[in-house]
This record gives C-alpha cells, sequence and structure tokens, in this order.
C-alpha cells in the first residue's frame, strides 16, 4: 500500500481516473504477497504490481475495462502454458480484485492512520457482485468506519479487531443471502522505525534505502553541517541534539538503532542509551581496536558484558563491502535478518524442501 500512496495522490491531483488491483490470494509460490499494489490511470499509467511481471499487462487490460464499465471483478490467473502469449505464472495461482478507485470512508480512515503510523485493518468485499468494493476500517481504538453489510459487518470486525498491529492478510468466507460472500482483509502494522546516530555519507545512504521498503527513519546529529535536510529529504525526523540525549526521548522499544558517527564522545552515549532500552537491534561501525576502546568506555558506564555483547560490530553481513553503498546494504541486509529471525544464509542452502513446503520465490 504505501509504495503507491505518492503516485496515488499525484494523479488524484491531475484528475487522473484510476483503477486499484489488489493481489488477494495466492495459491503457490509467487513473486508477491497478498497485500501487493497496482494502480493503474485512464491513460495508461502505472504503479506497483501485483506479480513482477507474469500477469501486469492483463491487469491493466482488465483496470481499463473497470474504469470503463465502473464495477470491480475479482481476476484469477493459473499456471501458464509454453505459449509466449499466454497468461499466467509459473508456479502458482493467484486472484486479483481490480477496483475503480473511490473516494470512501473507509479509505480515508486506513490513510490517516498511515499517515501517523497507527496499526489499522482495512476489510475489502469481493464477492458477490453487489457488495464488491464496499469497505470498512478498523483502527487501534477499535471502532468502525464505513460498512460492508449489516448483517456480514459484525464478524468482519471480530476478525479484523483480531488482525489488528498485525502485519497479515486473509480472505473471509461468510454465509451470505442463500450463498456466500468473500472479504480481503489486510492488517497494517506499525512501520519499523530505524533510528540512526551520525550523518555520514553511509547514513545517507542506509536513510534512503531504508525509507525504500517501507521504514520510519529517524537521524540524529549535534552537527549541523551533516543533518541538513538536502542530505536527508527522505528521512521522516531529523533531530539536531547530542545522540545520547536524543535517544534518551525516544521509544526505543522494538526499534533498530545504529551508530555511524567516529567518534566515541557521540558513540559511547548513545549506544549506552540503546543498550539498557528495548531495541531490536543496535549496531556500530568501528575497528576492533575501537570497539575495544568504546567497550572500557561503556563498562564505565555500569553496563555488563551481556549488554555488550548486543552491540554488533562489525556493523552489517560479511558481503565484502567497500563503499558506503556497499556498507549501507550489508546494514540494511542485517537488520532484516533480525527482524525475521533467519540465519541470513543463501536461499539455495535452504534446500529444495523449504521450498517444496512453500517458501517464497524471489
Amino acid at each position: 500500500m504505501r509504495d503507491i500512496l505518492g503516485d496515488l495522490d499525484r494523479w488524484q491531483q491531475q484528475g487522473e481516473a484510476m483503477a486499484l488491483a489488489t493481489l488477494v490470494q495466492v495459491h503457490g509460490s509467487a513473486p508477491r504477497l497478498p497485500g501487493a499494489r497496482m494502480l493503474v490511470t485512464r491513460s495508461g499509467k502505472m504503479a506497483g504490481s501485483v506479480s513482477g511481471g507474469c500477469v501486469e499487462n492483463d491487469v491493466v487490460t482488465r483496470a481499463l475495462e473497470v474504469l470503463n464499465e465502473g464495477r470491480a471483478v475479482l481476476a484469477r490467473y493459473g499456471i501458464a502454458d509454453d505459449s509466449e502469449l499466454a497468461v499466467g505464472l509459473t508456479c502458482a495461482e493467484i486472484e486479483v480484485f481490480i477496483e475503480p478507485v473511490q473516494a470512501s470512508a473507509a479509505w480515508n480512515a486506513v490513510r490517516a492512520a498511515l499517515a501517523t503510523h497507527a496499526p489499522t485493518v482495512l476489510a475489502v468485499a469481493l464477492t458477490p457482485v453487489t457488495l464488491a468494493g464496499r469497505s470498512l476500517a478498523v483502527g487501534v481504538d477499535a471502532g468502525a468506519t464505513g460498512t460492508i453489510d449489516d448483517v456480514l459487518d459484525p464478524a468482519i470486525l471480530g476478525a479484523a479487531r483480531a488482525l489488528l498491529g498485525s502485519d497479515e492478510t486473509t480472505v473471509l468466507e461468510l454465509p451470505h443471502a442463500g450463498g456466500s460472500a468473500a472479504v480481503f482483509l489486510e492488517a497494517f502494522a506499525s512501520p519499523l522505525r530505524l533510528v540512526i546516530s551520525g550523518g555520514s555519507h553511509t547514513a545517507v545512504v542506509l536513510a534512503r534505502m531504508a525509507k525504500q521498503i517501507g521504514m520510519h527513519v529517524t537521524v540524529i546529529d549535534a552537527r549541523s553541517a551533516y543533518l541538513q535536510r538536502e542530505r536527508f529529504p527522505e528521512a521522516d525526523r531529523l533531530v539536531h541534539a547530542a545522540p545520547g540525549k536524543a535517544l534518551a526521548e525516544l521509544d526505543l522499544d522494538g526499534a533498530f538503532v545504529v551508530s555511524l558517527t567516529h567518534d566515541l564522545k557521540f558513540d559511547v552515549p548513545a549506544l549506552a542509551t540503546a543498550l539498557r532500552s528495548g531495541a531490536l537491534y543496535v549496531g556500530a561501525m568501528g575497528s576492533q581496536k575501537t570497539h575495544a576502546r568504546r567497550c572500557a568506555e561503556l563498562e564505565d558506564r555500569g553496563l555488563g558484558s551481556a549488554e555488550l555483547a548486543r552491540i554488533r560490530t562489525p556493523i552489517g553481513l560479511d558481503l565484502g563491502s567497500r563503499s558506503p553503498e556497499e556498507i549501507a546494504v550489508a546494514i540494511l541486509a542485517e537488520m532484516l535478518a533480525v527482524r525475521s529471525g533467519h540465519d541470513a544464509r543463501p536461499l539455495r542452502e535452504r534446500g529444495m524442501a523449504a521450498s517444496g513446503a512453500g517458501a517464497r520465490a524471489r
């Protein structure tokens, strides 16, 4: 969702008519997960994807039909044959819901929640055609915005509240008017938070890359020359203050904290604060000699061996990185591995058993 909002806003301001395609179900191993979205304008512009390129051309065709007819459709794509012109995927079946982009109370509530990083759940009716496209949203106050059907709403609300705070999706199948109704639910969790101490060149690249994968990025530096908005145009927040003091005023529970200052007078207070917090990840640049000095100063501040062992240094995965861009990739890769609990080994080493169990294709 977040990756298409910029295009959605811009094209709405330009008066473009748009259709929104949402991947709602995947059976097998597909390039994208449920919740992947794609925008198509009447003039033929597009943003996002639902399959990594396998069915997008057909989705564009159907989206234009949706705009012309003014009604939503649920498109199903199976495994394609060997024909060059066949539409489909190589090893999965997917369902894509395509609807005209229209203002609604539920969508407005979700947009507001995303803007403030508040957890929310969006429910959209897929079938029957009499309900398709109707939506409701549930926020942290557990209140509902919008409606799908007076009879179905209670069950939908219960399922939505159960998902609140996660980043999961599901399709509810509910009895309706002698038949059934399908409702797609998508939960939007608060984004991963990255706090960078030090506005180095590596920090500039890391902030940009982190924003590209949807993280909320805060950059802290006491040196004004390093903390120019021109250097960090994508960052959500710039804090001009001593890192140790600034970090003490932030909620670091579950956050990723990275110290890139190359200066112990900033490095040590920042790490001391981060290590005493509930941060999920604490990393710092520096040589073994620098780290030894850093640990000695942290011990003087009362931190024990268990706390010091939390510092990930040298920071990042061993990718042979040399440039700031390569180092940023290594740092971000390590953070994602920590987030997922994976060991960061090559996917091919996971074996065919994992692939057969439904490992997602890259």
